[in-house]
């Protein structure tokens, strides 16, 4: 039976959706492994819109994470509230500011913060499911909320991040951009990406990795 795995995008754009370079190193290497994936997005308004030539927040500008997550799987996507768990295999989430801004409230309230609904309950069905979930970058941040308390994982070496994390109820293991985290209890897979690459082939490395061991955790 082939593979499916979900990827759950935040957007598109560092600062204010998904990282572009590692959704497309996800994607990449699912289609490298033989895998089918499809990327789904909330259907909800980003929290605010950054210009990513200055870096300043556009204050007036609105947009759709659907529709910017859009941009990202040329047009292939589904709707969150429209996936179901059971279509698929496993879970991915790219980083990005989007995770901390769109999927939640991390960047503006840290260690409180909440997840928008539709995000945790959709993987919340796959941890009930004891189907494999891989996070980077600043998605592991939000492990103890999605998965559960006495999750293992990393956002790199962070001490502000990885405190928050701590304090949320996961427990924080440094790693670098080339290296993933397993927890096998819980069936995650973590590892930095840009929380620590400075490089493309750097992100790589741990990317693949991730996915790697994702797709080998399947049952």
């Amino acid at each position: 039976m082939s593979k499916k795995v979900a990827v759950l995008l935040s957007g598109c754009g560092v600062y204010d959706g998904a990282e572009i370079y590692e959704t497309v190193l996800t994607l990449l290497r699912l289609d490298e492994q033989g895998v089918k994936y499809q990327c789904i997005a909330p259907d909800i308004p980003q929290q605010e819109v950054v210009n990513h030539l200055s870096g300043e927040v556009e204050a007036d500008a609105k947009r759709s994470v659907l529709q910017e997550a859009a941009r990202l799987a040329r047009g292939d996507i589904l709707a969150l509230d429209q996936a179901q768990e059971e279509d698929f295999d496993a879970l991915i989430l790219p980083g990005g500011f989007g995770v901390a801004k769109n999927f939640s409230d991390f960047a503006t309230q840290g260690a409180k913060a909440s997840v928008e609904p539709q995000v945790k309950a959709f993987t919340q069905a796959f941890v009930s499911a004891k189907k494999p979930i891989g996070l980077m970058c600043i998605a592991p941040a939000l492990s103890a909320e999605l998965i559960g308390p006495g999750v293992v994982c990393t956002i790199g070496r962070d001490a502000g991040v990885s405190g928050a994390l701590t304090e949320m109820g996961a427990l924080h293991k440094s790693a670098d951009a080339d290296e993933i985290v397993v927890d096998q209890q819980h069936l995650l897979v973590t590892t930095p990406a840009y929380m620590m690459a400075t490089r493309l082939s750097e992100a790589k490395v741990g990317i693949f990795k991730l996915v790697d061991k994702v797709l080998e955790l399947i049952k």
